[in-house]
């Protein structure tokens, strides 16, 4: 006789009024587990070797589209440098966005297994809607989901074409990144889809500097200077440029 397994409960109020909740929803239907949190953990130098690479990358795209470089064209930011009114990348207010982005995407290597890994992740979806923060930054969501998609492309490949990394740990890697790159396309939706209207109340919202959660600074603590050591370690002759995968000429010698 065929058994079944229980249906699990999910309380939908909770979804939306419980981050913890939610995140247990998600990691649950993604089969999220211990065996992804190692993964990303052991394979988070490699991941942190390919993040100014990858920062050159996706500015480099953004500032293809009209639509999507006028967010570098007003004071969004607690940037209050000169602003170049065209954009490039080595404008002013983007070198600094760009600097917040290598915080980010070196947070994403810090351990998924704490709460605060994905409080953070929440809090750079709400971000983007306009709530707390002093300069509110407005995107659509359409900019937001591509961006991910994109950065999740590039190091999908950059992980899969790296010569020192056995397949099965290139799997584990680019399958774990992958659900942690979802779950954040998640928190993104998640402020901008009506059903949450049903249960937010954005007076309940604390304003914070940015890099802070809940009071405690979490990025640009310092974690640049590892980052730019495993750059070097995987890149004695420099960064590799746009449109170039980012473990070009790492030798192929010395399989892990």
């Amino acid at each position: 006789m065929a058994t079944t397994r229980p249906m699990k409960h999910i309380d939908r109020e909770d979804l939306y009024t419980n981050l913890e909740a939610r995140i247990m929803y998600l990691h649950s239907f993604l089969d999220f587990s211990s065996r992804d949190i190692e993964a990303l953990i052991t394979g988070s130098k490699y991941i942190k070797a390919l993040i100014p690479a990858v920062v050159n990358i996706v500015y480099k795209k953004l500032l293809q589209y009209d639509i999507t470089a006028r967010a570098f064209t007003t004071r969004s930011t607690s940037f209050e440098g000169p602003m170049d009114e065209v954009p490039d990348e080595n404008s002013p207010q983007i070198l600094h966005r760009k600097m917040f982005l290598r915080a980010y995407l070196t947070k994403l290597c810090s351990d998924p297994s704490k709460m605060e890994f994905w409080e953070y992740l929440d809090k750079v979806g709400m971000m983007h809607v306009g709530l707390g923060r002093k300069h509110p930054l407005h995107i659509e969501y359409i900019h937001l989901g591509i961006c991910l998609g994109f950065i999740q492309d590039i190091m999908t490949e950059a992980i899969l074409s790296h010569p020192r990394l056995h397949l099965q740990r290139k799997t584990a890697l680019v399958k774990a990144l992958n659900k942690v790159i979802w779950i954040q396309n998640d928190l993104m939706a998640k402020w901008h889809v009506k059903e949450r209207d049903e249960f937010l109340n954005e007076s309940d919202i604390e304003i914070e500097k940015e890099g802070y959660l809940n009071g405690k600074r979490i990025i640009g603590d310092g974690s640049e200077d590892s980052e730019s050591e495993a750059l070097d370690a995987a890149h004695p002759g420099g960064v590799p440029t746009a449109g170039v995968c980012p473990f070009t000429g790492v030798s192929a010698s010395a399989k892990e």
